[in-house]
């Protein structure tokens, strides 16, 4: 059953985007599955989705639960379709990439790639060259719809392909369009790492909690409920996080207490060193692929 946006909005039509045309994934792990579900939540026909996808379980599910086409072979599941989405590991991207070349250049599609730290050039270089490229790179909270995904497109990329682009993402949450492509290493370690921060927030905040007496079940509770309302303010309202922060913190009052002592401790400043090393992992990352 196609599930429901998480806003409890209904589900919208497909886009002109995908009105026609076919859309094929290598690789059908999560966020595939992800991205798949969305696009037939959203009104695709599961004619027009295929997917190649080596591991048989996962192969089998996805024909299952979404009637979609499903391959073992990545040019059978290619040919003809005008939007790849590339969803297998950064390590095995080349490899992939340069067995398509024959299928990409003989039919020019659009190529979407969901691996971290493989640029929109090294992409183009190992699919034969003159091939429109949008890189993007989503978050795990997609697998609920719940995502944001930045986006960047090289210059093949026109206006009717960019929105096909984002349409495709939409299926998974938000879209930020990138027009620099040396900043999507920045994307990934804000948001594409992000969830991981908010986990380890959750944790240590858990951990306290328990520390002061509280059930390990009651701390996890007021942890979760806490996050979730916390995020939907952000989203929710025009203020911007320090104004939201402001307005909770009492002069004098216990929140005052805490944001005293994250402050002290530098918080700020190993944010921003968390950020900058997870920048530079990625850009490691891109120089270890090429």
């Amino acid at each position: 059953m196609p599930r429901p946006p998480l806003n409890g909005s209904p589900v919208s039509t497909p886009s002109h985007s995908f009105a026609s045309g076919t859309v094929a994934f290598i690789g059908g792990g999560n966020m595939a599955r992800s991205l798949i579900g969305g696009l037939v939540a959203r009104g695709v026909s599961a004619s027009a989705i295929r997917v190649a996808e080596p591991v048989a379980g996962l192969r089998d599910a996805l024909a299952r639960d979404f009637g979609i086409h499903s391959f073992t072979d990545n040019a059978t599941a290619t040919a003809d379709a005008t939007t790849w989405v590339l969803a297998v590991k950064p390590q095995v991207m080349r490899e992939v990439c340069e067995a398509l070349a024959p299928v990409a250049r003989a039919t020019r599609p659009l190529v979407v790639s969901i691996a971290a730290g493989i640029t929109a050039a090294q992409l183009e270089r190992w699919l034969g060259g003159d091939i429109a490229v949008v890189r993007a790179m989503p978050n795990t909270p997609s697998l609920l719809g719940a995502g944001v995904t930045g986006l960047f497109a090289n210059d093949r990329v026109d206006a009717a392909q960019r929105t096909r682009a984002a349409d495709l993402l939409e299926a998974a949450g938000r879209n930020v369009w990138i027009e620099d492509e040396a900043l999507m290493d920045a994307v990934t370690a804000v948001s594409g790492s992000g969830p991981a921060y908010v986990f380890l927030l959750a944790e240590a905040m858990q951990a306290a909690g328990e520390a002061e007496g509280l059930s390990g079940e009651a701390a996890r509770t007021l942890v979760q409920q806490t996050i979730l309302g916390a995020a939907r303010m952000l989203l929710e309202n025009d203020e911007m996080p320090s104004e939201l922060r402001r307005r909770v913190t009492s002069p004098g009052g216990t929140t005052q207490a805490a944001i005293e002592t994250f402050e002290a401790g530098g918080f700020r400043e190993l944010v921003s060193r968390a950020i900058r090393a997870a920048t530079e992992r990625g850009r490691q990352l891109s120089a270890a692929n090429d």
